[in-house]
């Protein structure tokens, strides 16, 4: 009988999901398990302090912030109510938008990222690919899965040439808040003078809760607003996850620890891998990193397999649009962890 793989000594680590590697804040467990009996009751109808807190943490006015369960719920609520006939996505990107769209009868066209050049975008390609029979353009940033951003001025001159063609821009900042620069890169202010711009947030990623099921998008367009209070779900945020996010955008502690984690780690790990001429790394700016592999034969799966039996779940990147069974994602988690992680994934490649 051959030698059986001791797999129960690996804790299983899930470096495809993106989760902030300290885990669920201290304030928010102590704010369920101090308001447990609070469920109850039903939550205000229009989570006045969620929304309150939600603005203070964002830099915007309380008006301007709608909640819902989740990036994808919020997106679902946009397209349902915009109608877009033609959407434009950049390609690799989340696969989510896409579905999104296609429920909603999009027509969907892509804009390719150059793998030559890391698949950063060029903002100036992109306002010359902008076709004004377009409706919306969806992007992320920093963008999933290439851990690449933009900057804040060129998120303004692609606004500017959308208000031009009558195109609604999304912008996803699931993962903003684990770039370095964060409060110089979200375009959250730019909602202020351009009404054809959502930005979306969610909390589970950044801040590890995403059974909370709860993101908010900001947003200045009156008449769209208008609109949306009507077709919005009332109560549709749980008591508990309401309460628990008002201490939650509060934990400055937290927040900034994050921040250090995160740099350091990315840092490490980005560096630790480099020297390894049989894989190409695309330089992280968020809080995971793709890679692509270049041993010949090689695939995802492969590396995928060999990395689960030692308990580290890693991103196949075969499903996503503008990549291959050639390349992998993985997101930074502690010092431990990223090392057995970073060890297992150059045993085989």
């Amino acid at each position: 009988m051959g030698k059986v793989s001791r797999i129960e000594q690996y804790e299983t680590v899930l470096y495809d999901a993106n989760l902030n590697p300290l885990g669920i804040p201290a304030s928010v467990k102590q704010s369920i398990a101090n308001n447990i009996s609070s469920i109850i009751k039903y939550p205000d109808m229009y989570y006045t302090k969620l929304r309150t807190a939600i603005a203070d943490y964002a830099g915007t006015e309380l008006v301007r912030v709608t909640i819902g369960n989740g990036s994808p719920d919020l997106l679902r609520l946009f397209t349902s109510i915009i109608h877009p006939k033609k959407a434009l996505l950049l390609s690799p990107c989340g696969t989510e938008y896409e579905k999104v769209l296609r429920f909603c009868g999009s027509e969907i066209s892509y804009f390719d990222l150059p793998e030559e050049n890391e698949f950063l975008l060029s903002v100036e390609a992109l306002i010359e690919a902008l076709d004004p029979s377009l409706d919306i353009l969806v992007i992320g940033n920093p963008n999933n899965p290439t851990s690449k951003r933009i900057t804040r001025d060129e998120i303004r001159q692609l606004l500017e040439a959308c208000r031009e063609k009558g195109i609604f821009l999304i912008v996803d900042e699931m993962y903003v808040e684990f770039l370095d620069d964060y409060e110089e890169v979200t375009a959250v202010p730019l909602t202020e003078e351009f009404p054809n711009l959502a930005v979306l947030r969610s909390v589970s990623k950044f801040f590890a809760v995403p059974g909370l099921r709860f993101a908010y998008a900001v947003m200045k367009n009156d008449a769209l607003s208008k609109v949306i209070d009507q077709a919005i779900t009332r109560n549709n945020i749980a008591t508990l996850s309401a309460i628990a996010g008002v201490d939650m955008f509060k934990d400055t502690a937290y927040i900034e620890n994050s921040r250090s984690v995160i740099h350091t780690e990315r840092s490490l790990v980005y560096l630790a891998m480099k020297p390894c001429r049989s894989i190409r790394l695309y330089k992280p700016e968020a809080n995971f990193m793709l890679v692509r592999l270049l041993k010949d034969g090689l695939t995802s799966s492969e590396v995928a397999e060999h990395c689960s039996k030692r308990g580290i779940m890693i991103r196949r990147c075969d499903d996503m649009r503008g990549l291959s069974n050639q390349y992998i994602r993985f997101c930074f988690m502690n010092p431990r962890q990223n090392d057995l992680m970073v060890n297992t994934i150059l045993e085989i490649v």
